[in-house]
């Protein structure tokens, strides 16, 4: 873990070297004032010797303010260190996202990447700071102070070295008692989080059908198991400070008492004394702070691992050594596929598939809720891979393309449309984002959204608000099929991106999809059978199964789904009708 996480380091090793250089440095000014305090004493003021005690205050002062500079660089340094180490970790971390697979995607939740991305990383990256700043200042000022009490007096020195034991094991303890709570406590953050971001999502729903309290009660529920497993943690962290106090007076006690007994027989002088009692403040107070970096790294630990767990994700769909680029056409083939989502589950998605499609036709997609409709078509531009068999475009396997070349050859309008902040031609130009204003306008024209964008004040340069929750459903809808098109793809696939739009709009799209792009393979995925039924075939898939492939007349005269669903919607039409 630790190799993992140091290597985004980077462009910071400087300042993650110099950061403690110059610590060190502070902590030695630091550890020169005590001993420069016990000569003032001894040799200045109880000789008397003012000339003595103004020049060894003047050294003081000169350390003082030497540790002080030596301070502020290094927290100057510590923070852009510790800045630019959080910057690279989120930046990779978003990186290797980017490169999942839609099967490395569904591993996680949306709150808990966002999660690891921000309350994780910020975590790490405390921690980072403190480790090359606090971490390393505490032991160097720990072990000065007590190379200093040593040279004072070895014998009263002792007591800290048991001090020291004694706390050092008391830490190990905490730490190892109160991790796993705080791995679970990060866990439910991720559940925190989504409840957030599925309400703040979904807030019309949640007003619309008064569901306010209910949302209240399950955020407080989320809280509350956040909160439970910190209180857990903080069982065992809470014991720090009391097991640390009872270090310090126990050591002062010792110290003044043994101290004493030695000045009495002329052992030790009071300047000498006074001094240990100084390095006891910085010994116990480096303990202290060693103590609090301890509990920040317990924290950090289990932050780090989550982060890793993001940054070692490999994408389980990889181009092989030599993958073609260039796609020849728009031709389909599922041969013997067979697909399932979970590999342990033991059925599939997608049974017995075998389909044989031309460049340049249209193809219907019908079946009921389940039936694996979505998940036939994400299986083309290689979202997914076959569990079994092959699914070739262009005659090639979608194994052996690179990918990017067949993801650019194939555009896909998703079932869940989304639209990004920013203007239509900013969002437009995600199709082709070196398209002209012409090409913008054309592609619109094709999907039908050209008519209502100039009803806007600002037309292309409309302000897309985030989700697109100031366009109506069917306008976003028609804004995605224009951006697929602009893209110019060998296969269009169409995933129910339709539905919002009415009839008559609806057979505008395809009349320009026959006319405008005729050597564009069609796929589209409906649930009105006069969407589809003038394409060129229809399949008709049922559980997972191709249950009929054919024409619409053909289907109408053989197929029983498909009859069923034709009747119910003529009948629901005629219905209509006879009503009005």
């Amino acid at each position: 873990m630790l190799k993992t996480l140091m290597k985004y380091i980077g462009e910071f090793k400087k300042e993650t070297i110099l950061t403690p250089v110059f610590i060190i440095l502070e902590a030695i000014m630091e550890a020169m004032i005590p001993l420069l305090m016990a000569l003032i004493i001894d040799q200045g003021v109880e000789k008397g010797n003012m000339k003595y005690v103004v020049l060894m205050g003047i050294a003081m002062l000169v350390v003082a303010f030497t540790s002080l500079a030596f301070g502020v660089i290094a927290g100057k340094t510590a923070a852009k260190a510790s800045a630019g180490y959080a910057r690279n970790l989120r930046s990779a971390m978003f990186a290797n996202i980017q490169e999942f697979s839609f099967s490395n995607i569904d591993k996680y939740s949306t709150a808990g990447l966002v999660t690891r991305m921000t309350t994780d990383v910020t975590n790490v990256q405390n921690a980072f700071q403190m480790i090359i700043r606090i971490f390393v200042r505490a032991p160097f000022m720990l072990i000065s102070a007590l190379a200093m009490s040593l040279y004072i007096n070895a014998r009263l020195s002792l007591i800290f070295v048991v001090a020291i034991i004694f706390l050092g094991g008391s830490l190990y303890l905490i730490m190892t008692k109160a991790h796993p709570y705080f791995v679970n406590a990060f866990r439910k953050y991720d559940d925190l989080n989504a409840s957030v971001q599925e309400n703040l999502t979904g807030i019309r729903v949640v007003k619309a059908y008064v569901r306010e309290e209910h949302e209240v009660g399950k955020f407080h529920k989320a809280c509350e198991s956040v909160y439970r497993y910190f209180v857990n943690a903080e069982r065992f962290v809470v014991f720090n400070t009391p097991i640390m106090q009872l270090s310090m007076y126990a050591s002062i006690i010792a110290l003044s008492w043994l101290g004493a007994k030695m000045i009495v027989g002329n052992s030790m002088t009071t300047g000498e004394l006074m001094s240990l009692f100084t390095y006891t403040t910085n010994i116990l107070v480096s303990l202290m702070i060693l103590s609090m970096v301890f509990i920040m790294v317990i924290m950090a630990r289990s932050s780090a691992e989550r982060i890793v767990e993001i940054l070692e994700e490999q994408s389980d769909l990889q181009n092989k050594q030599q993958p073609i680029y260039e796609v020849k056409d728009g031709s389909i083939e599922f041969e013997n596929v067979n697909f399932a989502y979970s590999k342990d589950s033991g059925e599939y998605n997608l049974a017995d598939v075998n389909l044989s499609i031309k460049s340049g036709e249209t193809i219907g997609i019908l079946g009921g809720t389940g039936s694996a409709k979505s998940t036939l078509v994400q299986l083309i531009p290689r979202l997914y891979d076959v569990t079994s068999g092959a699914v070739k475009v262009g005659g090639v396997d979608v194994r052996d393309y690179d990918i990017e070349s067949l993801r650019n050859e194939v555009a896909m309008v998703l079932q869940k449309n989304v639209l990004f902040s920013g203007t239509i031609k900013e969002n437009l130009r995600w199709g082709n984002k070196d398209a002209t204003d012409e090409e913008l306008i054309y592609a619109c024209k094709q999907a039908q959204a050209d008519e209502f964008i100039q009803t806007f004040p600002h037309k292309y340069d409309t302000y897309i608000e985030q989700g697109g929750n100031n366009v109506s459903g069917g306008q976003k809808q028609r804004l995605c099929i224009a951006r697929a098109l602009l893209k110019k793809p060998k296969i269009l696939i169409l995933d129910d991106s339709t539905s919002a739009v009415d009839t008559k709009t609806d057979a505008f799209i395809r009349r320009a999809f026959k006319e405008d792009i005729p050597n564009t393979t069609k796929l589209i995925i409906a649930q009105r059978i006069s969407s589809i039924q003038d394409a060129d075939r229809i399949i008709v898939l049922n559980d997972g199964r191709i249950d009929a492939f054919g024409t619409h007349e053909e289907l109408l005269a053989n197929n029983a789904i498909y009859q069923d669903v034709y009747n119910s919607q003529t009948k629901g039409a005629d219905g209509d009708e006879a009503a009005k």
